[in-house]
This record gives C-alpha cells, sequence and structure tokens, in this order.
C-alpha cells in the first residue's frame, strides 16, 4: 500500500517522509506491537536509536512485517543514532553494525549523531560515573566522528547522514570540514521551544530539522508536578474544538505546516493512529502564528547529567 504522507527532499535528493514513528520511551515489552500497528496504520518513517534500549523489538516488528508481505524494505524509511560512547572514530562503525544487528537490517536510511557531547568509551556502558555517579566524558571531537559517518554513506551502510540537538555554533564548525552535508538536524521542538531561529539558520544551508518531543514530551521520567502541560494548554484546546481535532493532532500538523519532520510518539494503537490522521486539514495562518506566539525557550529535555561538557550545546546564548 503506498503511504499518503507528504515527503521531505533532503540536500542529497532521498527523500523522508514528514511524519515517523518515534519510539524514544517504548518499553521493549509495548514496542514490537506498536511498531506493527504503526506499519499497518500507514507509517512508513521509524526513528529509533541504540540508547533507546529497544532497537531488537522494534526490528522483530520490521521483520514480521516484510516477511508478511506488508511492506517492503525500500518502502520504509529507518532512522537510528549513534550513542555518545561511541564517538571515538574507532568505534563508530561497530555501534553501527550493532544497531543494523539489533535491527536485523542490512542498512538504515539515516544515521544521526545522537549528541554532540562524547562520553568516556567504557565498555558494556552507556552512562559512565564516577564512584559519586558523575558522568564521566570523553574528549573526543563529533567533527573526527563525522568522517567516519561519511565513510559508513560510501560504503552503503547507510544513505543518509545527519545530527541531532547540536546548536548553531557546532553546526557551523561541522560544515566547514564535512565533505557530505548532514541532511537533517534532530531537535526538541514543539510551540513553547519552536527553534524559529535555528530552523532557519538550517535550512538556509539546505539542513532540514526534525522535530522530537512535538507534543511536549508528557512522559519525560524528570518532569515536575505543576510544569505546563502542552497537551492542556486552553489555546490549543480551543483552536483543536474550534476545527474538530485534538491537540496532539493539531501539534504534529504545526510541524507539518512549518516543513519539519515530525515523529511523535506513542505505543498506544488508538493514539497511533490518531496521530497519523494529520492530512485531512491545515491549520489557517492566524492559528499557525499564534502557536508561534507560545514560544518561551522551554526545553523540556535539557539533558543536565551533561553539564559542563565542552560540547553540552545548551550551555550557550546561541541557539
Amino acid at each position: 500500500m503506498a503511504s499518503r504522507v507528504p515527503r521531505v527532499r533532503f540536500n542529497n535528493n532521498l527523500e523522508c517522509p514528514i511524519l515517523g514513528l518515534g519510539t524514544w520511551k517504548s518499553k521493549p515489552g509495548e514496542v514490537t506491537q506498536a511498531v506493527s500497528d504503526a506499519i499497518d496504520i500507514g507509517y512508513r518513517h521509524l526513528d529509533c536509536a541504540f540508547v533507546y534500549g529497544n532497537e531488537k523489538e522494534v526490528g522483530a516488528a520490521i521483520t514480521e512485517k516484510i516477511k508478511s508481505g506488508v511492506v517492503k524494505r525500500e518502502e520504509l524509511f529507518i532512522t537510528s543514532k549513534l550513542w555518545n560512547t561511541f564517538h571515538r572514530p574507532d568505534l563508530v562503525r561497530g555501534a553501527l553494525n550493532a544497531t543494523l544487528e539489533n535491527l536485523n537490517l542490512k542498512y538504515l536510511d539515516l544515521y544521526l549523531i545522537h549528541w554532540p557531547q562524547a562520553y568516556k568509551e567504557e565498555a558494556g556502558s552507556l552512562f559512565p560515573a564516577d564512584e559519586a555517579g558523575k558522568l564521566q566524558f570523553s574528549d573526543a571531537d563529533y567533527v573526527d566522528t563525522w568522517k567516519e559517518m561519511e565513510g559508513l554513506v560510501r560504503d552503503g551502510l547507510v544513505k543518509s547522514i545527519g545530527v541531532s540537538n547540536f546548536n548553531k555554533r557546532q553546526l557551523e564548525r561541522l560544515l566547514q570540514v564535512a565533505s557530505i552535508k548532514p541532511v537533517t538536524n534532530q531537535v526538541e521542538c514543539h510551540p513553547y521551544l519552536n527553534q524559529s531561529r535555528l530552523k532557519a539558520f538550517c535550512e538556509e544551508r539546505g539542513i532540514t530539522i526534525t522535530a522530537y518531543s512535538p507534543l511536549g514530551s508528557p512522559d519525560r521520567p524528570w518532569a515536575q508536578p505543576g510544569e505546563p502541560l502542552l497537551l492542556e494548554d486552553p489555546k490549543l484546546k480551543a483552536i483543536a474544538d474550534r476545527i474538530g481535532k485534538t491537540v496532539a493532532q493539531v501539534l504534529i500538523r504545526y510541524q507539518i505546516e512549518r516543513g519539519a519532520i515530525v515523529i511523535p510518539k506513542s505505543v498506544t494503537k488508538a493514539r497511533i493512529a490518531s496521530n497519523f490522521d494529520v492530512f485531512d486539514f491545515k491549520l489557517s495562518q492566524e492559528d499557525v502564528n499564534l502557536i508561534d506566539s507560545f514560544d518561551c525557550n522551554g526545553r523540556l529535555v535539557p539533558m543536565t547529567a551533561s553539564l559542563g561538557h565542552k560540547d553540552h550545546p545548551f550551555e550557550e546564548d546561541e541557539y
């Protein structure tokens, strides 16, 4: 079945469905069914990462759907991400191979550097800490990591490469040395943090934005009581009620209207289906302008554990 999801063209002329299924915080016991349901509903873009700890289960669903003839591999767009403990150039290819093995794939459509900051290379530990529990950093440079990522493209193991959580300065530095440009910068993006300046900067350079946590990450483990909940914002509810859609659908459509690739996460079949039902309406320019005005630099995924790292992306005044 051909998917009705519009596609975004990358700077290398390859295309990506504008809507995908996110898998962050999807428990291993739930994610196989969620991915299976998503493919049945019509999703063809799946966003994964080694650090999520659920790639084997995602892979089980992909394998079953290909085997049963529901989809062909070339109809799917599969993304994964290189984790922070594997930035050292000699570790990059092995990390990709582990992801390919987990997902039971021969290639990825897109491979991202998950964060610019590198962690200490410690076998078996994704969050290496000292005896006091402080996260241990590596001085591996993401510019050197990128050179290895480029080799993965040349060897046919990944079709496109990109970054995630990079700020403007880090992108500028990367672009100075890149022989293959990143196709996307995947960042937290929702009305409280709409990333308009970073988005404009990227788009001027042919780099797309992929919006993670587009619904405001209500299930983030570190959420505090009393923090504003995007899905309960009364102004968004008013827009949703007026057009007969849910707030989540409005938030997803908002990103699509802006030309951002968007990857909402759910493991509930009804919500996975509802999040996909966003192609039969448009937001008015007035609605988009109103939603734009909610921006308050309201970052919900601040990555506080690695504050103090020389490459932490959110400690500068730069966007």
